[in-house]
């Protein structure tokens, strides 16, 4: 029986303007073409597990307007439950200003709208769909305390919490204590423990931060660089493929969505960790939040040419 996924998070539309440079302050400066694409960090890792094999539902707040019956025409084309997603009828739904450079960089800004929305009791009410999942993704795109809450509820059952703090902020203590993992990449390491990440020793201390605040699994992204994984009997430096990138945007949420699914699947850490790797590396060479998002038929077919290449898993 394969193992189950849940989703907790936003749901945007991405407006994506591509420019060679990010403008100064006060500057105007000519883009390119103007794409509106589905997003959302809760939304981009749901479709990145579901689109490589993964069973999963999703649970979002949208508006009752075009952009919020789009994005859940989109979620139910790719297989994702959608039978718990609340349709509020007084916010809009929610909507990403990204702008990408030449380097394929992004800057971007969000405007929350459904999004910020959830209440406790919507979530009283999902108890039940948390306690049988087998892993719960979460981001910090929706309210702190409801994912505090559902952390707390979580703790009642053996669903395990992967937690991806973006966009990051400070948070208590007891957010870490029995949590079964935590992905921050960098920036977002920095911001929650203070440690600045700039290489291996800098990002195993940051990990045994975490640790010793009660996380059980640690896996620090480090774009180009790779990741940093700590578990309670294992570190590793992993390495990713040198890819040309076109935009980033969502190349951490492929990576959480594809690291659940192989955790799911069964696979252990390191292996997880190189498939996500993998999956991420693909999801840079497109535009595009959702659109970017690799099929397991992807993966395995760029997995074959890196076996080929002698690249080092």
């Amino acid at each position: 029986m394969r193992k189950s996924i849940l989703v907790i998070g936003s749901s945007n539309t991405d407006m994506i303007i591509k420019s060679e440079r990010f403008p100064d302050p006060g500057e105007t400066i000519l883009g390119g073409d103007l794409y509106m694409l589905p997003g959302g960090k809760g939304a981009n890792q749901a479709v990145a597990a579901a689109r490589l094999g993964g069973e999963v539902s999703f649970i979002c707040r949208v508006g009752d307007d075009l952009f919020g019956k789009r994005s859940i025409q989109v979620y139910e084309e790719e297989r994702i439950s959608t039978d718990n997603i609340i349709v509020d009828p007084k916010e809009r739904s929610g909507v990403a200003l990204i702008s990408v450079n030449g380097d394929g960089e992004n800057k971007i800004v969000v405007a929350s709208g459904a999004n910020n929305g959830f209440k406790e009791e919507e979530i009283e009410n999902v108890y039940k769909i948390i306690s049988r999942s087998d892993y719960v993704i979460m981001q910090l795109e929706i309210p702190v305390s409801i994912v505090g809450k559902i952390i707390q509820f979580s703790k009642q059952t053996d669903t395990n919490i992967i937690l991806n703090p973006a966009p990051a902020q400070k948070l208590p203590d007891w957010f870490f204590e029995d949590l079964f993992l935590v992905t921050p990449n960098e920036t977002e390491t920095e911001i929650l423990t203070g440690i600045n990440v700039s290489d291996e020793l800098t990002a195993k201390k940051a990990a045994l931060w975490f640790q010793n605040k009660g996380v059980r699994n640690v896996v620090i992204t480090l774009g180009k660089n790779g990741s940093y994984l700590v578990t309670s009997n294992e570190a590793y430096a992993i390495s990713t493929p040198n890819v040309n990138t076109i935009d980033s945007t969502a190349a951490g949420d492929v990576f959480n969505g594809a690291l659940a699914v192989a955790l799911a699947n069964g696979q252990s850490f390191k292996e997880a960790v190189n498939f996500a790797s993998i999956a991420a590396a693909l999801s840079v060479k497109k535009i595009g939040a959702q659109s970017s998002c690799p099929t397991l038929e992807d993966v395995w077919a760029f997995s074959q040419t890196l076996v080929e290449r002698n690249y080092q898993f």
